[in-house]
């Protein structure tokens, strides 16, 4: 039963009706922020403001793809399959997953797919572009559907999701600007591989129970929390190496990045220490302070790797 405190669901609710509001809610569009952030961020470092008031089409386009279709898909086919009852990811209190979601989820992936080959037409990178759309989709099928289900097998589980969200999103994001692979978008997006693989044992600490009775063998149960935020920690001080490095690349101070590096160890060290203690909600809560961090480290990188 939806919580009464859910006022804007029930409006929509009421106004979509509850079947259709149920597959919105499963393409969980309180991450399209965060997704939309990461994915212009790639945009901006790559031309500016110029890519919005000279191409705000193509960049629509483009985000409509990546972030509505593909991750949105991504999203409602491991909803589909995975048929969780409590909390998940960027939505609370989840409806039934309904019957045709995952037909609905191949559905938007299949459309990214033809949607992004048109790219390879009208812009210089497009084929970049719709290279990293169709590796996400083959990552989404094995990420999620069985037999494969590489979300349920340690360490596969990460890879993917350090690749598809921490690696190829900003890239995605700069490659359709027609810029191409160059030194510093690399060290830039192995970075964010790495961030995401600190953020990741986060989105798991709080699901262990349900995970557990379904079978998964995230890595969060096969490591156990404590292993898997002190992984953390020296996947967040390995990533910072990297922008360190992308900002030496063009000759800016990375001692700034300092500020970023503060926001993570400031939630991930207390954790680490009090792991025992931390209930699941209190968990939960972690993930989106992880979050908040998440976005001081965009807006560091921004600042210091603006085009000049």
């Amino acid at each position: 039963m939806m919580p009464p405190k859910f006022t804007l669901r029930r409006f929509f609710e009421n106004l979509l009706g509850k079947r259709a509001m149920a597959y919105l809610l499963h393409l969980r569009p309180t991450e399209w922020p965060i997704m939309t952030a990461h994915f212009f961020l790639g945009t901006l470092l790559a031309k500016g403001w110029p890519a919005f008031t000279t191409g705000a089409k193509g960049s629509f386009a483009a985000w409509a793809i990546f972030v509505v279709l593909m991750n949105g898909g991504t999203l409602a086919l491991n909803s589909a399959f995975d048929q969780d009852e409590g909390d998940i990811g960027y939505l609370k209190a989840p409806p039934k997953p309904p019957k045709y979601l995952a037909h609905f989820g191949f559905a938007l992936l299949a459309a990214s797919l033809g949607w992004s080959m048109v790219f390879i037409r009208v812009k210089p990178g497009g084929h970049y572009f719709f290279e990293i759309v169709m590796t996400c989709v083959l990552l989404s099928i094995l990420y999620s559907v069985p037999p494969i289900r590489l979300k349920a097998r340690a360490g596969w589980d990460l890879l993917i999701n350090c690749v598809g969200f921490g690696f190829f999103t900003p890239m995605a994001g700069w490659v359709f600007t027609g810029r191409g692979l160059e030194p510093v978008l690399m060290s830039l997006c192995i970075g964010f591989g790495l961030l995401f693989a600190a953020l990741y044992p986060l989105t798991q600490i709080y699901q262990v129970e349900e995970d557990t009775q379904r079978g998964d063998q995230t890595l969060v149960i096969r490591f156990g929390v404590g292993q898997s935020l002190t992984y953390a920690i020296i996947a967040t001080l390995s990533a910072h190496l990297w922008f360190a490095q992308a900002c030496m690349k063009v000759h800016a101070n990375p001692l700034y990045l300092l500020i970023s590096l503060a926001a993570w160890l400031g939630i991930l060290i207390p954790w680490r220490l009090r792991w025992k203690n931390i209930s699941a909600p209190q968990a939960e809560t972690g993930m989106y302070r992880g979050l908040g961090a998440w976005a001081i480290t965009d807006i560091s990188v921004l600042i210091l790797l603006w085009p000049k």
